[in-house]
Formats: C-alpha cells, structure tokens, sequence
C-alpha cells in the first residue's frame, strides 16, 4: 500500500497538497514563451496549460477563489524582485505573484529579519502564477496567491545576479540520512527566523522537512505555542513555506482545517520517520487536473483582461 494511505487522513491530504518545486532546480536565463494550443477551448486541455500562458494578473479586485491546491487567484500583486530586505529567485518562472495580504506579509517580515536573526534579509522562491491556478511543473499548491517559498539562505549584502537568481542553489538543510539536521549547515538563525515567521497573525501553517521539525522541537524552549503551525512535509529541505489564512471578506476561499493541537513533536512527528514515510513506493500520477475542477470563478480569472 503506499505509505499515503497509510496516514491519518488529515496528514495524507496534507501530502497531496504540499507538493512543492525544489528551491535548488534552475531556471532559464532566456525562457521562451510557451507555444499557443492548438484548441484551448477543448474540456479535456489540462488547467495548468491554460494558467501557465497567462503572464499578467486578472485585471479584477483581489480574491483568493477555492482551495490550495484547487483554485485560481485575482487581481494578484507581485512582489518587486528587489527590496530593501529581499531579493526573488528564479525570476524565468514568473512566479512572485500573489494576493495582496501575502505580498505584504513577506515585506514586513523580511524587515523584521535583520533584528530577528541577523541576516540582511530573505531569499524569496516561488508564490504563484499571476493568476495563480494549477503548474506545470511544481507545486501542487500555490494555486490561489496564500503560499509562498522562502529559502533557508540567507539574502547575501549584495545584488544577485539574473545568472546567480536562475542558476544557484539553496542549501539542503537535511542530513543525508533524512533522519536529523545537518548541523554543519543548520543554525540558531534559521530557529528564529521560522518561529518569527509562525507567530504571525495571518500565517495559518508553515510547512518544513520533518527532520527541520524535529530540530525546531529541540531547540523551541519553553515557548511552544508556535510549534502547531510548523507542519512536517518532505520536500521542504530547502526551503520552508509559508502559508496564510483566507483574507477576510474573500468569500470563496475554501480555509484548510486548523491544525491538530499541541506541539506536533511526539507520536505524530516520529511517524515521518519510518521506512514507509522515508522511502516510499512510487504511486501512479494523477491525470491533470481541468478546468472543470476548479471553481466556475477561474474561468472568468482565466478571461478576463
């Protein structure tokens, strides 16, 4: 069986939905736009062929529609790709869009950095298309503007490179064994900045590998309150993901359930960490995902100006 199926419900869609883009996969340095369809309009063309030829936010009033991992966004901000205390990686993607609440959030945070951890600022990866929706590649998430990638690198004190943003990797924070932190590479810094970031109002959960996990249930202290935020999900070795609740008034935004409470750091984190979760079985690939799947809204994001 795979070891999917093999989980609590809960933490089994938590899988499907967590999917994610490795941080240290590069990007082009001249990408060419993608081919147009020969019938667009058939019910069969998958979503994210449609959405991943959209290159401009909906000209719409911003509203985060349907779940996750099965939605669209409108009226998506992008964050610049440089700030004062953030640098966007892996610009060929076109993937630093999002709602305007979790644009914000990143700004704040990333000025928060410095003092929080000393670092000059944040690494930011993949958010969302600019009317979000399903990938090509990637994410199974990311699809309605609340999800967003920040490195666990620390933003140098200069201007990258556009060959330096597409072609450098982040750092694997996970020993080779997948069971604990390489403590080579892992600090104190990236405990505060991750325990900063979860304490955040809007942030409903943050994803990270489940040995980052285990070395945050080490090293929290007595303050453990922010712990539940802190999901274990494989694939996060590069990077952890930030995740923010629906915006208030976006009607069609479907929230994830709160997570279970407590720390997360007995039972249920120890379970990652057997050899059905370490090395599973590869199971079959979903067909892709139409638009007849995703709320009726997308269509009108996905047509609109």
């Amino acid at each position: 069986m795979n070891a999917i199926r093999c989980l609590p419900l809960a933490l089994a869609l938590a899988l499907l939905v967590g999917g994610s883009a490795s941080a240290q996969d590069k990007g082009a340095l001249n990408p060419k736009p993608l081919p147009p369809l020969a019938n667009p309009d058939d019910p069969k063309t998958p979503a994210k062929e449609l959405f991943g030829r959209r290159d401009k936010p909906a000209a719409l009033p911003a509203n985060s529609i349907g779940g996750y991992a099965k939605g669209c966004v409108a009226g998506a901000t992008a964050i610049p790709v440089d700030g004062d205390t953030w640098q966007v990686m892996r610009l060929s993607r076109n993937r630093n869009w999002g709602h305007p609440q979790l644009i914000e959030l990143l700004k704040k945070l990333s000025a928060r950095v410095p003092q929080v951890n000393g670092w000059p600022g944040l690494l930011v990866g993949d958010i969302s298309q600019p009317r979000g929706g399903p990938m090509i590649t990637g994410h199974a998430s990311h699809q309605i503007g609340l999800d967003a990638d920040v490195w666990l690198t620390p933003m140098p004190t200069r201007h990258l490179t556009r060959t330096e943003r597409e072609e450098m990797s982040a750092t694997d924070m996970v020993r080779e064994d997948l069971l604990d932190i390489d403590p080579k590479v892992w600090t104190p810094q990236h405990t505060a900045l991750i325990r900063t970031a979860a304490k955040e109002p809007e942030v409903a959960r943050i994803f990270v590998n489940p040995a980052i996990k285990k070395a945050l249930c080490r090293e929290a202290g007595d303050d453990r309150s922010w712990l539940t935020k802190v999901r274990p999900m494989f694939g996060h070795n590069y990077h952890f993901h930030i995740r923010i609740a629906c915006p208030q008034g976006d009607g069609e935004c479907a929230d994830q359930e709160p997570p279970p409470s407590g720390d997360g750091c007995g039972a249920e984190l120890a379970q990652w960490f057997t050899p059905k979760m370490l090395h599973p079985k590869p199971g079959k690939p979903r067909p892709p995902m139409t638009m007849a799947q995703l709320p009726a809204e997308c269509r009108r994001v996905l047509a609109s100006p």
